[in-house]
């Protein structure tokens, strides 16, 4: 354990709040410091709500609604960092998950479907209403770890001639093209049992395995062959199971088809990398993140960032006119076999927000075909600008794309903000019949065919999401501070922590949870285990400058190649400053030093989904002689960073 928490920390902490913004009427939620039950929602921006305490009805923008203070009712894992959670608690609450995911989009699910599913997964009706009641609350996965350990669920069993004679029923009465009810199934059941002097099993039991057929072989046995062809044979244009907003999200990465030139000099640094992620049901583009970085988990971190949360400071930074009125949770995200998929950081962080994780088959890319093709109608949009690649040298011809590059990364954002949201999310679909926007409108409120899901719920906090899909490590703390490659970070926060003994074993020092955005690691992430609180913490030497971990490392290659097989951050400094110094002398003379300027500036600007709009945003330029019906030149571009 660590000493009492009797100091006071030198930077502001930050508590996780991993509860999401559910704007349904009849939902709590607090709006300053007044709780508000919704009783209408007006659109996507405002609700209209009944404060319980004055009983006066009031117009709230959603933006500014948070989770209603439940105190007590959640569970304490709720505010840990994922990577503090014991593996057998984490398996715990994943099975919790898995007995109650049946039920979590149901809005009220009735006593008799929740007696059947605690039927099925060998837990009581109270046990299971408290799960579902305890997931909902939170949203999120960890709210499920059991409080007190050793819990066990029993499950009941039937021999195995009354399980041949229910699967019997099954085959002879059930899968037929006369279509007979559950309750003729269960009487079938009971007969045959009777007569062959087997007891029955109860008619949940049967219909708990009526339940577990798979629903294309019900269709095609039942006489519903046409049906089932449609409904679960993959076609171009269509994903199974995407029926409604956030049922699936596909994500993948490409090089944009386009050079584009430095703020300074303006002159080629090179081509960037675009991670897009889009809603299978609408179409609609949910989040991006473009970067001259090849594509890694940090890539993967900020798309699924920007999918979740809200747009609206996202299009001011860009200053782009226009709505995007999408955000939320998915269901699941739909990905290929990449690396940067399949860390184990991402795996855990979808977990954790109930996120189904779903990667392509080996060698079968019309799996990914939406968003394939998004790219790809993307990608042709982007061979009418100046600068571009194309997409083959014999397109490209005898097209010089450095000669016609002109257009800044800052630029060409705008543009593609321009392009998402007031072209293609206005324009008709060619395999809905319709725009994006309008698929989604339908999804959200609903139409005189399609019932609605409501306005999906928002995060409770930005920062939290952020961090829950950055990169984590587990450090012990020294007298000194903390050590993460070579570089040295204390702040006060620390300082209970410093030579901290594990609780499980008193022999050996605690490894606590730390996270970190790669491109500035001039600061950690730290959790506090005991105050359940994230604190930053600092490079112990003041004097260094901002740097990324790509900057890190090259000046760490610079010192192996000049000898030095140890160093110190006195001799990292001089490296950095000595490599800064060479790109800033041949930026004149080569794009790759060019692009390497370009990323060194764009990942101090420190923009990312959870915070778009810092105090002091920078500017850049903007290069009145390009002249396109997707960039509006009397808005302002204001600086952006890293992250889209």
């Amino acid at each position: 354990m660590s000493e009492e928490h009797n100091y006071e920390p030198s930077n502001e902490a930050l508590e996780p709040i991993r509860q999401r913004i559910s704007v349904n009427v009849g939902n709590y939620l607090q709006h300053g410091d007044d709780v508000y039950k919704i009783t209408q929602v007006l659109d996507y921006d405002s609700a209209i709500g009944i404060n319980v305490a004055t009983g006066r009805s009031s117009q709230l923008r959603i933006k500014e609604l948070r989770p209603a203070n439940n105190a007590g009712e959640e569970s304490d894992h709720t505010y840990q960092d994922l990577e503090e959670i014991a593996d057998s608690d984490w398996a715990e609450a994943e099975k919790r998950y898995s007995a109650i995911k049946p039920l979590v989009n149901e809005l009220s699910p009735g006593r008799a479907v929740v007696a059947e599913r605690a039927k099925e997964v060998g837990v009581g009706i109270a046990t299971l209403y408290r799960w579902l009641n305890r997931f909902k609350s939170m949203g999120v996965v960890s709210a499920l770890i059991p409080q007190q350990r050793g819990w066990k669920a029993g499950k009941g069993r039937i021999s195995g001639l009354t399980e041949r004679v229910i699967q019997e029923v099954i085959d002879d009465v059930y899968l037929t093209p006369q279509r007979p009810t559950d309750q003729t199934v269960v009487l079938e059941v009971k007969r045959r049992c009777h007569e062959r002097g087997l007891k029955a099993p109860s008619a949940t039991a049967v219909r708990s395995r009526l339940a577990k057929i798979p629903e294309r072989i019900r269709m095609r046995k039942r006489g519903y062959r046409e049906k089932a062809r449609n409904q679960f044979q993959a076609t171009p244009g269509r994903f199974p199971n995407a029926d409604y907003p956030l049922a699936y999200i596909q994500i993948d990465h490409t090089q944009v088809d386009i050079i584009l030139v430095d703020d300074d000099l303006r002159l080629p640094a090179g081509r960037p990398w675009i991670t897009l992620a889009i809603d299978v049901f609408s179409r609609m583009v949910t989040g991006y993140y473009l970067s001259y970085d090849p594509p890694s988990t940090t890539s993967v971190a900020m798309c699924m960032a920007h999918s979740i949360l809200p747009k609206d400071d996202w299009l001011t930074l860009h200053g782009v006119e226009a709505d995007w009125p999408v955000y939320g949770v998915p269901s699941t995200v739909h990905v290929d076999n990449g690396a940067d998929f399949r860390s184990e950081t991402f795996r855990k962080s979808c977990q954790m927000y109930g996120i189904n994780l779903e990667y392509r088959p080996v060698r079968a890319p019309r799996y990914g075909g939406h968003i394939e093709r998004l790219l790809g109608n993307f990608m042709k949009k982007v061979h009418e600008l100046p600068g571009t690649t194309f997409s083959s040298v014999p397109e490209r011809d005898e097209y010089d794309s450095e000669k016609h590059a002109t257009m800044t990364r800052s630029e060409f954002e705008k543009w593609l903000v321009t392009l998402i949201t007031r072209y293609y999310h206005n324009d008709r679909h060619s395999g809905l019949g319709i725009p994006p926007i309008k698929q989604w409108e339908i999804g959200i409120f609903g139409d005189k065919f399609t019932p609605g899901i409501g306005i999906p719920p928002q995060p409770g906090d930005k920062t939290t999401l952020l961090l829950n899909f950055l990169p984590a490590f587990r450090r012990t703390v020294q007298s000194f501070g903390v050590t993460v490659e070579g570089m040295h970070y204390y702040d006060e926060a620390l300082r209970p922590w410093i030579n901290a003994k594990d609780p499980d074993n008193s022999k050996r020092k605690r490894q606590l949870v730390f996270r970190r955005d790669p491109r500035d690691i001039s600061y950690l992430w730290f959790f506090d285990p005991d105050l359940k609180q994230y604190f930053k913490i600092p490079f112990a030497n003041l004097s260094l400058p901002p740097m990324s971990v790509w900057e890190l490392r090259q000046a760490k290659e610079k010192l192996k190649a000049e000898g030095k097989t140890s160093y110190n951050e006195h001799l990292v400094l001089e490296a950095i400053t000595d490599l800064r110094n060479q790109v800033d002398d041949a930026k004149h003379r080569t794009k790759k030093a060019r692009r390497q300027a370009q990323r060194r500036k764009e990942h101090e600007r420190k923009i990312s989904p959870a915070e778009p709009i810092p105090s002091e945003a920078p500017k850049s330029a903007v290069n009145e002689s390009w002249d396109d019906d997707l960039l509006d030149d009397s808005a302002e571009i204001r600086g952006f960073g890293d992250i889209s």
